[in-house]
C-alpha cells in the first residue's frame, strides 16, 4: 500500500496524474488526458533511465537518473523557455514546482526567523481544552501509525523484519520519532518524522543508521545551498518515487491471498493508502476490517486485546468530525 502511495505522490507531483478542470472523473492523465509539454518528457526519460540502470544492476541508478534528468531539464528550459505552472492555470504544461535554471549563486544563508516561535499553551485558550484533546488525539494516531507503516515498509524492503514481521529496535525508533516531532514544533516548522522516501536509500543498499546520519548531515548542508537544490525540478526527482513504489510493491507476494480474513484487510490497506492520500487511513481500514472479519468468523477470542484497542481507536479517528459536532467543538 505504501508503495502505491509513494507512486501516486510521484505521479501527482510530476503532473502525470491531475485533477481535471471539470467532468465526471476525479483524475486524468496529464493535461486533458494527454502527456503534453517538455516537463512530461523529462519525467518519462528520467523514469525509463532509472529503470534501465536498475535492470543493468548499476549501483546508484536512482541518483544517476535524477542527475541526468536534471541536466536535461536545465537544457530544455534554456532553449524552450517553458516556465513554471501558474496558479491561474495559464501554463498547464509548465514545470510543476520551479523552472530549472543555473543559479546566480550557489550559497544562501537560511532564514532562522521562525526558530523557537511557538506557544505551548496558547491553543487551550484559543479553541478550548476539549478541542485540543481531540486534535492531539487525531495527530497522535496519524503520526504513530504513519511511523509504524514506514518502519514496517522500509524494514521489509531492507530485509530487516523478524519472523513475525516486526522491525528491530521499534521502541527506540518511536522515541526518536516522537522527540523529532516535538523538536519540529519547537523550531516553528512542520512535524519531523521518519519518511517513507527512505526506501530509496534502502533500494541503493542502505541497511544501517549511518545512512540516516549521512542524509541528515547532507540536508543540513543543503539549507545553505538552496539555490543549487532548487535547480532540480519535480519532473526530475519524482521518477525515483515511482521506482521506489515498484520496489515496495514486491512485498505483496508475501500475502496469503487465499485466506480472506487476511487478504481483504490487506487489500483495503493497499488501495486506501493511495486513493485517500493517507497512510493512516489505509492502516486503520485494515485494522478495523481484520477485527470485524474475525468476529464474523466466530474467532473474536483469537484477536489480541491490543488489536481491539487499536480498532476502536481507529473507529474514533474515522468518526472524529461527527464526534466534534456532537460535542460542539
Amino acid at each position: 500500500g505504501i508503495g502505491l502511495f509513494i507512486t501516486i505522490v510521484g505521479l501527482v507531483d510530476a503532473g502525470i496524474v491531475r485533477k481535471p478542470a471539470g467532468g465526471p472523473v476525479p483524475v486524468e492523465l496529464g493535461v486533458g488526458g494527454f502527456l503534453a509539454g517538455w516537463p512530461m518528457l523529462v519525467f518519462v526519460i528520467g523514469l525509463f533511465l532509472i529503470a534501465a540502470l536498475l535492470t543493468l544492476r548499476v549501483q546508484g541508478a536512482i541518483l544517476y537518473g535524477i542527475i541526468a534528468a536534471t541536466v536535461l531539464a536545465v537544457i530544455v528550459e534554456a532553449f524552450a523557455k517553458v516556465g513554471p505552472q501558474t496558479p491561474d492555470g495559464s501554463n498547464p504544461t509548465g514545470w510543476g514546482l520551479n523552472a530549472p535554471s543555473l543559479p546566480d549563486s550557489l550559497v544562501r544563508v537560511p532564514d532562522f526567523g521562525l526558530l523557537g516561535h511557538f506557544d505551548l499553551l496558547g491553543s487551550f485558550t484559543s479553541i478550548g481544552v476539549t478541542a485540543v484533546v481531540l486534535l492531539v488525539f487525531t495527530l497522535m494516531l496519524a503520526d504513530f501509525f504513519d511511523t509504524m507503516g514506514t518502519m514496517v515498509a522500509v524494514g521489509a524492503e531492507a530485509g530487516l523484519l523478524d519472523e513475525e514481521g516486526n522491525p528491530p529496535n521499534t521502541r527506540a525508533i518511536l522515541v526518536v520519532d516522537s522527540i523529532a516531532a516535538a523538536a519540529g514544533g519547537a523550531a516553528g516548522v512542520s512535524s519531523n518524522t521518519s519518511y517513507i522516501e527512505s526506501t530509496a536509500g534502502v533500494g541503493e543498499g542502505a541497511r544501517t543508521g549511518l545512512a540516516s546520519v549521512v542524509t541528515g548531515v547532507l540536508f543540513l548542508l543543503a539549507t545553505f545551498f538552496t539555490p543549487l537544490v532548487e535547480v532540480v525540478p519535480h519532473e526530475a526527482a519524482t521518477p525515483a518515487l515511482v521506482i521506489v513504489g515498484f520496489l515496495m510493491m514486491q512485498q505483496v507476494t508475501g500475502i496469503e491471498w487465499e485466506d480472506l480474513e487476511i487478504a481483504i484487510p490487506a487489500f483495503l490497506t493497499i488501495v486506501l493508502m493511495p486513493f485517500t492520500y493517507s497512510i493512516t487511513a489505509g492502516i486503520g481500514a485494515g485494522f478495523v476490517a481484520y477485527v470485524l472479519l474475525k468476529v464474523v468468523r466466530g474467532k473474536a477470542r483469537a484477536v489480541h486485546p491490543l488489536m481491539w484497542i487499536v480498532a476502536v481507536l481507529f473507529l474514533l479517528y474515522f468518526g472524529i468530525d461527527p464526534i466534534r459536532s456532537w460535542l460542539g467543538v
